[in-house]
């Protein structure tokens, strides 16, 4: 195994194992119990539910990932965490990267989550979310980590006892990048990067390194600096089940989808979702499966709308309610024959796959930068990061997991 890896959510590990399959090398992700054994995959990534758990669970299920991975061989591990650094100042970024650079004696430790294909970029060790920074884009709202200091080196200071340093653009792109990584004070580095020409610099700094962390697209990179050299995806069908499209995320772009798309919708409000029992999926189930199109059942409200709610119920109640509604719904759904499960949002997803039971999932071809179709026995999904995609993400997700080309 020349890669393990492990995503903090389930988007995000999906994202990773595409962006990986994506550049050449076979991938496999898992998301349930781990078998004693792995496949004969070249990558596996294992998707954890760990972003906003407590440091300690977020640490203690990460060392546990890790473990397993080292016990199947791989050669160096990948911590991936979203290309926007979603944290709090608590963590969980830096109490997990202090505790595997311990556990897998790492020397410099790369922070890598540039993501340039999708416009997330760091200049000065500070965070752009295409042409503006971190702090002054819609993640400085984010209901559970919301990102209010651009300054990576600053953030992640507050969550780590590590000195943190800084790798600039014109060193990366220097002579001797190597030479001057190794002459930085500091264990954990922020390095900078604005193209994919750096996300493969680093990719080749972090070769043989035990430990690298970041976003999507240093997975690609470190798989082209090993040798990859095109798309590996797993043979692909699609299935011509029904289709449901679910979203508990309130990004902006998730907002924009849900607006655009015009098939028949549902706003799940956070009151139905604190009350609601079996009658109350049953009549969601069934109304989704009789519409002709594909149904769409969101939970997603504007900022100001979710911090309303959160005040009136709690957020930690509210999450739950609304994860465990779409959890039962799931079910329901599959044990009545939908087969194809469009869904966006990290929680939401993460609360789906495990309803649902899988374990893996076969990495199938890109819908969108970030989100790739997978296969779990005879259910296709697509499990979204709430800021990814265009503004038909959804009728184009549904055609892909049909079987048809994505545009």
């Amino acid at each position: 195994m020349l890669i393990g890896a492990i995503g903090d959510d389930f988007t995000g590990s999906g994202d990773l194992a595409n962006m990986i399959a994506r550049a050449g090398l076979d991938t496999r992700l898992y998301a349930g119990d781990l078998p004693a054994r792995a496949g004969t995959e070249a990558v596996a990534v294992v998707a954890l539910k760990t972003r906003t758990l407590p440091v300690a669970e977020a640490v203690a299920q990460s060392r546990a990932a890790v473990g397993w991975l080292k016990r199947q061989g791989a050669g160096r591990i990948l911590f991936k965490y979203c290309s926007t650094f979603d944290s709090t100042p608590e963590g969980n970024i830096g109490p997990v990267a202090e505790a595997l650079a311990e556990d897998l004696g790492a020397g410099k430790v790369l922070f890598v989550p540039s993501f340039p294909e999708t416009g997330r970029t760091v200049y000065q060790g500070h965070l752009f979310v295409g042409d503006r920074l971190l702090s002054e884009s819609p993640l400085a709202d984010h209901p559970l980590t919301p990102m209010t200091d651009p300054d990576l080196r600053r953030w992640l200071g507050l969550q780590t006892r590590q000195p943190v340093t800084h790798l600039p653009l014109a060193t990366l792109r220097g002579p001797d990048a190597a030479a001057a990584l190794a002459r930085l004070d500091g264990r954990f580095v922020i390095a900078d990067a604005i193209d994919d020409g750096d996300i493969d610099r680093l990719g080749l700094l972090a070769r043989d390194a035990s430990l690298v962390t970041g976003g999507s697209a240093i997975g690609a990179g470190l798989a082209r600096a090993l040798g990859a050299d095109g798309p590996a995806y797993r043979s692909w069908t699609g299935s011509d089940g029904p289709a449901i499209l679910l979203s508990g995320s309130c990004s902006a772009a998730t907002l924009g989808q849900i607006a655009a798309y015009a098939g028949p919708k549902r706003l799940l409000t956070a009151g139905e979702a604190l009350a609601a029992d079996g009658d109350t999926i049953r009549t969601m189930a069934d109304w989704a499966l009789a519409q002709t199109e594909p149904a769409l059942i969101a939970a997603s409200q504007p900022p100001e709308m979710v911090r309303a709610v959160q005040r009136a119920h709690g957020r930690e109640r509210v999450a739950v309610a609304i994860e465990d509604v779409f959890a039962r719904l799931a079910r329901l759904l599959r044990d009545k024959g939908a087969t194809r499960f469009v869904v966006a949002g990290g929680e939401t997803s993460g609360a789906v796959a495990t309803a649902l039971g899988i374990a893996s999932f076969d990495v199938g071809p890109e819908i969108a930068p970030g989100v790739p179709a997978l296969a779990a026995g005879p259910l296709r999904l697509a499990l979204k990061s709430g800021n990814f995609g265009g503004p038909d993400f959804f009728a184009a997700a549904a055609a892909v997991l049909a079987g048809e080309a994505a545009s």
